[in-house]
């Protein structure tokens, strides 16, 4: 697949039309930061789409450096935190929790050990064969790169939750493919398609299948937590006619 600022902007727009109804379908607030990944994956990548800018000289140096920080940021410091601890949250007491915080560590190690690497370090990014290539010496370490996986992954995988599992399932398909095919731009390719996945994770909430207090069950609808006055139910229908 060919990649440019087009498809990362229409990318954006549509996951971020899915995030916002995604967290329309949020009724617990344990759930707010795993429903929210469609949305943060829109904003990055309407981010990326000025990297492409940037590249393609249509924006300054200066933008350019700033807007490939911020993609840099999330891909590699801030999810790999995000993700185990969203999972976390949603995960009720037991081994599984135990193991998804330890991970959540891991994560965190990552986050702090990125963040250092992009803010010391000088990073670059170009294009190569229609995809954008990030590097910095610190980020692309090969040990902490195995920990980033584990702890992002290997969280979703650990869910009580079984659509949780399968997401990160099919994001370790993802990866493996990317990691074959398109290793020198992995950030971008990667994280391009975690965020057209987020979908699944749309579905799942749409359908009242991630449900806090009986995972891989369903428990009696309760009010939506954010944009309640935006949701016409039923019974609002009913009441009003």
């Amino acid at each position: 697949m060919c990649f440019s600022a087009t498809s990362s902007f229409i990318a954006s727009g549509v996951i971020g039309a899915i995030g916002v109804a995604t967290l329309r379908q949020v009724r617990e607030p344990r759930a707010l930061l795993f429903a929210s990944v469609p949305m943060l994956f829109a904003v990055h990548q309407f981010t990326e789409g000025w990297v492409w800018l940037g590249l393609d000289g249509r924006i300054g140096k200066l933008a350019l450096d700033h807007v490939a920080f911020l993609f840099m940021l999330y891909a590699q410091g801030i999810l790999p935190l995000l993700m185990p601890a969203a999972v976390a949250l949603m995960e009720p007491p037991g081994w599984r929790r135990g193991a998804i915080l330890a991970l959540t560590g891991v994560g965190a190690l990552v986050c702090v050990w990125d963040i250092t690497g992009l803010i010391f370090l000088p990073s670059r990014c170009f294009i190569q064969q229609d995809s954008i290539a990030y590097r910095n010496h610190m980020t692309g370490n090969f040990w902490i790169s195995c920990l980033y996986v584990l702890a992002t992954c290997g969280a979703l995988l650990l869910s009580t939750h079984r659509v949780v599992r399968w997401y990160g399932a099919i994001n370790v398909v993802a990866l493996t493919i990317t990691e074959i095919v398109k290793q020198y731009a992995f950030a971008s390719v990667w994280c391009f398609y975690a965020a057209i996945m987020s979908v699944i994770i749309y579905w799942q909430f749409r359908r009242l299948k991630i449900d806090i207090e009986t995972p891989n069950g369903m428990s009696p609808i309760r009010r939506a937590l954010l944009f309640s006055r935006l949701r016409l139910t039923k019974a609002g229908r009913t009441s009003t006619d």
